[in-house]
């Protein structure tokens, strides 16, 4: 499964729709299948969307 980034390129600018998507094959070929639709996000939001649902976490980097 995978978060995936769509621009909107009609209404609000700096937005993107975002889905989570599950990859399989069909008689040879691959597809994607649409597992939840998340909606509308600004752009800047969207890197922690795919951290949250990223395999390997990212590490958080603490400036003291």
């Amino acid at each position: 499964m995978f978060v995936k980034v769509v621009k909107n390129n009609r209404g609000r600018p700096n937005t993107s729709f975002i889905s989570i998507v599950e990859s399989y094959r069909e008689d040879g070929k691959v597809k994607h299948r649409t597992i939840r639709n998340l909606g509308l996000f600004d752009d800047d939001q969207v890197p922690y969307i795919k951290a949250a649902f990223a395999k390997k976490k990212p590490r958080l980097v603490y400036d003291d």
